[in-house]
């Protein structure tokens, strides 16, 4: 085991979360976030994200990790920093919003005096990180991605695919081997390469993984308008090995907090680059989320149920997700709207009813809409119009 670092993660999300409770088994690691709320549940020992692995390592494991707002005691005295704040994409600008990493970087040097390396978690523009180097004459802020699924981003940290550094220098090495020493996937990769080259590693990736979906919804859209079973086709074009089957189930459209920006992020920094296929990846799930609100509204609903916002089981995140949109076409054309999703508290959202009782929420929709289905919804499945066939997240 790698001698014991002081270790700040910026940001609690999924991203800051999840890191931050791995390398607190065997680190002394301080959490700075902006939001009391949190810091007083990671405090406790609650988790403030949903996931289950997460909440079982705060609740079982021996785990050095403390939560603050006050930046400059999180900042001064840290040997490594990891930057896991969200970076919002901003159209009036056409890339993703970096200010507060920006922020982040100046406050780590006024306040740290030891030289720590800074490892930028958050996902960021191709030639971000070259830029914040040369902005404060220091190559010890490097890009290391995260390649996390919400819900279970403990886990896909214990088990990671591959462990991605931009920068081959020694205190990068070592951040690695302290990443490798907590995975519990053996020989997992280690890759090092430039941090432009990781910034395009993670847009790409993530641009790929959305047109895959898109690619599999199109051939649903398809099959449904020409009445063909989609699982066949879906099944008999996935048995080669070069396609796979994987990531193939159809949806309402790709959506979460990575995959729309991540996509626009990449189509972006194509600028003066000849291309084609992002731009009809971002056009595709448009479409799609179009053709299912016109599926939708073709059957004459008196009141559309719409069931569960978050984008996967286990997740308590809604931002960005396909059925929000879904819902919105509907609801602009003038069909009753309400909405099951025990994660608002509130009695509206987005001014639609939310019922809080599933219970009376079955009885009163005449449809009810599902991008995902679980087993509450066995009992009224005639009701249910969803793309879901393999009644799996992917």
């Amino acid at each position: 085991m790698s001698k014991s670092k002081k270790i700040t993660v910026v940001g609690a999300g999924y991203v800051g979360m999840s890191l931050a409770a791995l390398l607190s088994e065997d680190h002394q690691v301080t959490i700075l976030e902006i939001d009391n709320k949190k810091v007083s549940l990671i405090n406790s020992n609650i988790s403030t994200v949903e996931d289950i692995d997460i909440e079982l390592f705060l609740s079982t494991q021996s785990l050095n990790l403390h939560a603050t707002t006050d930046t400059k005691s999180a900042l001064s005295k840290s040997e490594i920093i990891l930057i896991a704040i969200p970076t919002n994409f901003d159209s009036s600008i056409d890339q993703f919003n970096t200010e507060g990493i920006e922020q982040i970087i100046d406050e780590i040097h006024q306040y740290n005096q030891s030289n720590a390396l800074i490892v930028i978690k958050s996902t960021v523009p191709i030639g971000f990180t070259d830029s914040m180097q040369k902005k404060h004459k220091s190559d010890q802020i490097i890009f290391s991605p995260e390649f996390l699924r919400e819900g279970h981003a403990l886990h896909d940290n214990l088990y990671p695919s591959r462990i991605l550094l931009g920068s081959d220098s020694n205190q990068a090495k070592e951040f690695a081997a302290i990443l490798g020493n907590l995975s519990q996937q053996p020989n997992t990769p280690i890759i090092f390469m430039s941090s432009g080259e990781a910034e395009a590693v993670k847009l790409f990736s993530n641009t790929y993984l959305a047109m895959r979906v898109a690619y599999f919804n199109e051939l649903d859209s398809y099959a449904m308008s020409h009445d063909l079973d989609t699982k066949s086709i879906i099944e008999g074009v996935s048995c080669d090995p070069r396609i796979g089957k994987y990531y193939n189930n159809p949806s309402f459209g790709y959506g979460g907090y990575c995959l729309p920006k991540d996509a626009r992020q990449l189509r972006s920094n194509y600028k003066n680059i000849p291309q084609n296929l992002i731009q009809a990846i971002i056009e595709s799930n448009d479409a799609r989320k179009d053709f299912i609100i016109n599926s939708i509204a073709l059957l004459k609903p008196e009141i559309i149920g719409i069931y569960r916002l978050a984008m996967k089981h286990g997740s308590d995140n809604f931002r960005s997700a396909s059925i929000i949109d879904v819902m919105k076409g509907l609801n602009s054309r003038g069909f009753k709207v309400i909405i099951y999703e025990p994660n608002i508290t509130d009695e509206r959202y987005l001014d639609l009813e939310v019922s809080k009782d599933i219970t009376n929420f079955k009885i009163k929709a005449d449809i009810i809409v599902a991008n995902r289905i679980d087993d509450q919804l066995e009992d009224v499945k005639d009701k249910v119009f969803s793309r879901d066939i393999y009644i799996t997240d992917q």
